[in-house]
Order: C-alpha cells, then structure tokens, then sequence
C-alpha cells in the first residue's frame, strides 16, 4: 500500500508543472476531482449568465464531424462537453465560448469543403455545397451560375446571365406535440424567385460580384442586388437573416450563393461572413475543376468517335453491324477500334483492335494505326502482310506502343474468310443452324513487339453464317478470365439463335444488343468494340468471269462476252452502256498490258463490271482537248455510270463501275 501511494503521488508531481510549489498531499490529490467539478459548473454557469446565443455556428458542426452535443437551431438543444481545467494563472482571458465557436466553425469549414472537394461534375459540387450548409449553417440556399459556363480563357460576349442552378432548404420537421415546426417555404417567402437574372453591367448585382466578397443580406448593397438576382418584384423582408456570396472562379465570377436563416434562428455572426467566403471559394474552384473537367472529357469523346467509322459501309454480299461502349463515363478515351473496308472484287476487310491504356495517347494511337490499317487494305496486301506492317509502325511511334489486332479479308464470291491474329481473342463464328464455333486462328503476339512473325489461315464463311469480333473487354473482366468469357458469348450466340429457329439467323442488330446483355455489374472494366458481319455471299450463277489476252480483238471479245452475259440475266436493256463502258476500259488496259486482263461480272441490287490487268498505274480522269484523238474513255465512264473507281493490287490494279439496279430473274 505504502508503495503504491508513493507511485501515486511521483505521478501526480510529473503531471504538475514545476514552480516552486510543494507536491499535493493524499488529502488534495483526493479532492483534485471535486475541484475539476466545481469549475466545470462554474464555466457553464458564467456562459449562461453571458447570454451567449445558442442557435449559432459556433455550437453546431458538420454532419460529418463527430460532435459532442446537438445544436439547438431548429427547436433542438446542445450538450457542450466541460473544457480540459488549466491553472487559472495560466489560462488566457478571452470571452466565454469564443475559443469553443471557433472551433466549431473551423471543424464546420473543413468538413464542408471536403464534401464539395470530392465531386467531379458539376452536379456533385453544387450538390455537395448544399448538402453541407444546409441545416448546419443556413436554412436555404439558392445557387446561381452562369449560363453558359465559361470555360479556361474564354472571354464571353454576350451579356452575363446567371441561372438557377440548385436551391435546397430544411425540410418541416415535427415538434413534441405531433405539429409541424414552422420552416422557410420558398412558395411564400420566394414567390417570384427567378431562373434566370441577367447582370446589367454597372448595377447593384455587378458592383456585389465584383466586390467578390460575401455581404449581409440587410446591407444596401445586397437589398440592391438581392431583387435583381431573385426577380425584380421580391424584396427581402426585415426579418429575414440571409447572406449573398459571390462565386469567384480562378478567372472571373461564376455565380452567387445566396444563405438563409430561420427568423427565429439567431442572426448571421461576422465571422459568419468569413465562413461563407470559404464555403463559396471553394465551390467556385470546384465549378471550375469540373467544367475544365467536362470539356477535356468532351473533347476525348470526341476525338475518340472521330477515329471511329460514323457509318458502316454496304458492301455486296455481306451485312454489319457494330458498337463501342466506353469502359465508363468518366474514362471514355480508350484505345479500342474496329473498322469494315471496301476492297476490290467486291471483297471487304474486317479490322477489330485495341490499343493498351485508357487516355489521350492511347486514342491517338489507335487512330493511326486505324489510318495505317485503312492505307494498306488500299494496297490489297494479305492479312499477314497488313499486320506485319502494323507492327513496324506501331514500334516507330514508340518503344511501349502495344496493340492487339485481328484482320479479316472476306469474299462474297468464294465464300471464303482470310484471318490473321495478333495477340487478340479469336472471333465466333454462329452458324446459319445455331451452332456458335471458336474459330482456331494462331494467336500471334501483339503489335509493336517487333521481330515476329504473323500467319494467316483461310476459312469456310457458309452463307447465312455470323461473324463476332470483338475486344477482350467483352469477354474479360475482374470477375471471369477471358477463356470464361469466351465460352459465355459463345453460349449466349447459341441461346440467342434458337430464339428465331434453325433456318432464320437472329437479326443483326439486335443479336449485337443481345451480346452486349451478357455483361454484368462488375463486368464493364474496359473499352468494348464489336464488329457482327453477316455472310450473304454471292450465288455462282450471278457471277461472269473471264481472262482475256492483251491484244487488239479483246475489246470485240469482252463486248460479246458481256452480251451474253446480260441476255443469260435478262438484263438486255443495259447492253449498249455496258457494252460502250467495257469496250473503253478495256482498250485502255490493253494499250499497256503485257499479261491476261481479268473481266468480271457480278449481279447483285447492282451490276458491278471489273476489269483488272498487271499495271499498278491507276487512270485518271482528265478533260481532253479538241485535238486529243484519245483520252475520252474516263469521262464516259464517270458520266455514264453510277459509281466507278479504280484499286491498285499488289499485282495491278483493277478498274470497276456499277450501272443501275438490275432486277432479278
């Protein structure tokens, strides 16, 4: 016992302050409690006989700070915890409750801007700012910015208008005796509060913005500016307790806040002016982050949907379908593509990539290694070829410059498909039946590794089949690796095609939005391009094809070849424009030729004539002089055809044009 009274009275002597004064006996350690007691209901006794108000911020807190008592605005009374006891020698002598409402109003200010620091559009923030002073520091807030919102450096012309943006107040709340407790309705306090209040250059609202400092709402500035912002027919009564706040961004004003109190609410404090100048600095900083937030997203949208196909192109003997879904609406930029390209012999080139990472580089890459894709499908060069420059070029752009990509070459004649992979998931395959098939193509590595080598397979493409490419963001999530994904949407295809039967395949369309379904909440971590291609085909009996030697009888021979041709069809009434439109073409092949040119004829909603020969020169249109003996053959062409054209191959080129919209027999 001994011993521990020792111990107690050591730790009672380092807790003091040392100044000469004895060490506290037993007695006085024991009544060291009784004395903390009596000065604690001492101060709450001199706080109530100072008559400190209890309705005002310095007894209330945010919502989200942790309080130790209630605050009495709005009919509700607060508990404030005793103060730590300090020797009275060494206690300052300030005005009872002034440390504690400041306290209180900067924990209040802290946790305010932090609610309106965390949102990212403008919603959120104007949300956030109203949420945080109302009820804590006023009863209503009515939030004004301009309209529109000017953005960076951009200097307005027009005249300034402030709209309306959020007005939020305490709702009515129910008193001990079962009634309501009187609150400020905007219906009768705001009768005529206008949406929209446009700032006359030099008037009172003007003179308060550009003051840029908060006022009192009873002040003549603010009973000046108050109507003009509110409507040119209210005016603030006598009673009312409001303050009007100019938001101020990093260039110019905004907006205003404008705070309201209860009448029977204590009145706004000067340091409650301070508080509000906090409150709306930051709200404006944050309109400002979220509108430079919301152009930047705007342009990389748009950059994004510039890159990718407007429109699909048509071409014979096959049907498409696509879609992009960004990986989410705050991170639209990504580095997904997909893109259909006419080529000769009324082929088209299927292309379905991803560019790794999710920002402006990444869009930037993607559209040109789009545009790259497009110039060497132009060439006609095979898949393998086609990916194999895309890697060169990836590797120029950059040492990191990753991409996967797969390209597709299909023919409505053979009904055949060309693939090439490269490091991107292996297309579906749904056939005309319902079976939906993983097809086996090599995988390859991505593009931009550099020193591989990529192979190509050829394929049956059955008419009335389905192609699905797609980007591994439809197939691979957090919650399913990508081969998981893969047998899903192959299942889904299955499911999705018995639903129209074995001998009618699933619209295109909506077999895309039903792919798209199998998505679920966690699934949407990144960009997803779909390309759906259908597979028509062209039937052997619309086809006419023919070689013909480069010597002076084969325009004779093509004119007759052609006639036959269109009488098998029943389209005699186009002979004499074919015959005349062949005859010139392939004149002009023969004058440079030194291998068999190539004539084809294909009958689909259009007559389409290719004449291909060993020359990569392509002609052009030109207008002959009077004295030209030639040089008239392409200006036929052009205004006698509905389309024409001509495609360098890697082994010449091949020269087209369509007539009409034949019917069929």
């Amino acid at each position: 016992m001994a011993n521990r009274r020792s111990r107690a009275a050591a730790s009672a002597s380092a807790a003091e302050p040392s100044q000469g004064t004895p060490h506290p006996t037993e007695a006085e350690s024991r009544r060291a409690p009784e004395r903390k007691a009596a000065t604690a209901a001492s101060r709450r006794s001199a706080r109530a006989k100072a008559g400190e108000p209890s309705g005002s911020l310095g007894h209330q807190r945010a919502a989200s700070e942790p309080m130790t008592g209630t605050a009495s605005g709005g009919g509700r009374s607060e508990t404030v915890a005793p103060d730590p006891v300090e020797p009275v020698a060494d206690r300052p002598q300030v005005e009872p409750g002034t440390t504690s409402r400041t306290g209180d109003r900067l924990r209040f200010v802290g946790a305010a801007t932090r609610r309106i620091a965390r949102g990212i559009d403008l919603d959120e923030i104007v949300l956030g700012l109203c949420r945080a002073t109302v009820p804590t520091f006023a009863d209503v807030i009515l939030v004004y910015l301009r309209d529109p919102l000017p953005v960076g450096d951009e200097r307005p012309v027009a005249p300034v208008v402030l709209r309306l943006r959020r007005t939020d107040r305490i709702p009515e709340e129910q008193d001990t005796d079962g009634g309501r407790m009187p609150s400020l309705n905007l219906q009768t306090e705001f009768p005529q509060a206008a949406e929209l209040a446009e700032v006359r250059p030099g008037g009172p609202l003007a003179e308060v913005l550009r003051g840029v400092r908060p006022v009192f709402g009873d002040s003549a500035a603010a009973r000046a500016a108050l109507p003009e912002l509110l409507g040119p027919h209210h005016a603030i009564p006598d009673h009312q307790r409001a303050i009007l706040a100019p938001l101020r961004g990093r260039r110019r004003v905004i907006g205003a806040a404008v705070f309201f109190r209860r009448p029977e609410r204590p009145a706004f404090e000067g340091d409650d002016l301070l508080v509000a100048a906090q409150l709306a600095t930051h709200t404006a900083l944050g309109v400002d982050k979220a509108v430079l937030y919301g152009r930047e997203a705007y342009i990389a949208d748009a950059l994004q949907r510039t890159m990718l196909p407007e429109t699909l192109p048509q071409p014979t003997g096959v049907r498409l379908a696509s879609r992009y879904l960004p990986a989410a609406e705050t991170a639209r930029v990504g580095g997904d593509w997909y893109d259909a390209i006419p080529l000769p012999g009324s082929r088209v080139a299927l292309v379905v990539g991803d560019v790794m990472g999710h920002s402006m580089t990444s869009a930037a890459i993607m559209g040109q290694l789009r545009t790259t894709a497009q110039t060497l499908a132009g060439l006609d060069l095979p898949p393998q070829e086609v990916l194999h420059h895309l890697d060169e070029q990836a590797q120029r752009l950059g040492s990191d410059r990753m991409a996967t990509c797969l390209y597709a070459v299909y023919d409505p004649v053979a009904h055949r498909i060309m693939v090439a992979n490269a490091g991107h998931p292996p297309p579906v395959l749904l056939h005309l039946g319902g079976r939906a098939e993983v097809l086996r193509v090599p995988p390859g590595a991505p593009i931009g590794v550099g020193g591989v080598d990529f192979e190509a397979v050829e394929l049956d493409a059955p008419a009335g089949a389905t192609l699905l490419l797609y980007t591994d963001g439809l197939v691979e999530s957090r919650m399913r690796d990508v081969w998981t994904g893969i047998e899903q949407l192959r299942e889904k295809l299955t499911a999705t095609a018995r639903l129209t039967g074995p001998d009618h395949p699933p619209p295109l369309e909506p077999l895309c939005d039903e792919v798209l379904d199998m998505l679920g909440p966690g699934d949407r971590d990144d960009d997803i391009a779909l390309l759906a291609a259908r597979f028509d085909g062209i039937a052997p009996s619309d086809v006419a094809y023919w070689f013909l030697d480069p010597t002076e009888q084969a325009p004779g021979k093509a004119r007759r070849l052609a006639r036959r041709a269109l009488d098998r069809w029943g389209l005699a009434d186009l002979s004499d424009s074919v015959e005349l439109l062949i005859s010139e073409v392939v004149t002009n092949a023969v004058r440079y030729a030194e291998r068999p040119i190539t004539l084809r004829l294909l009958r689909t909603d259009v007559l389409r004539c290719e004449v291909g020969d060993d020359v990569p020169q392509l002609p052009r249109l030109r207008q002959a002089r009077p004295s030209d003996e030639g040089g008239r053959g392409l200006y036929l062409v052009n205004k006698l055809a509905r389309r024409w054209g001509a495609t360098r191959l890697s082994t010449g080129k091949v020269v087209w044009f369509e007539l009409g919209s034949p019917p069929r027999s």
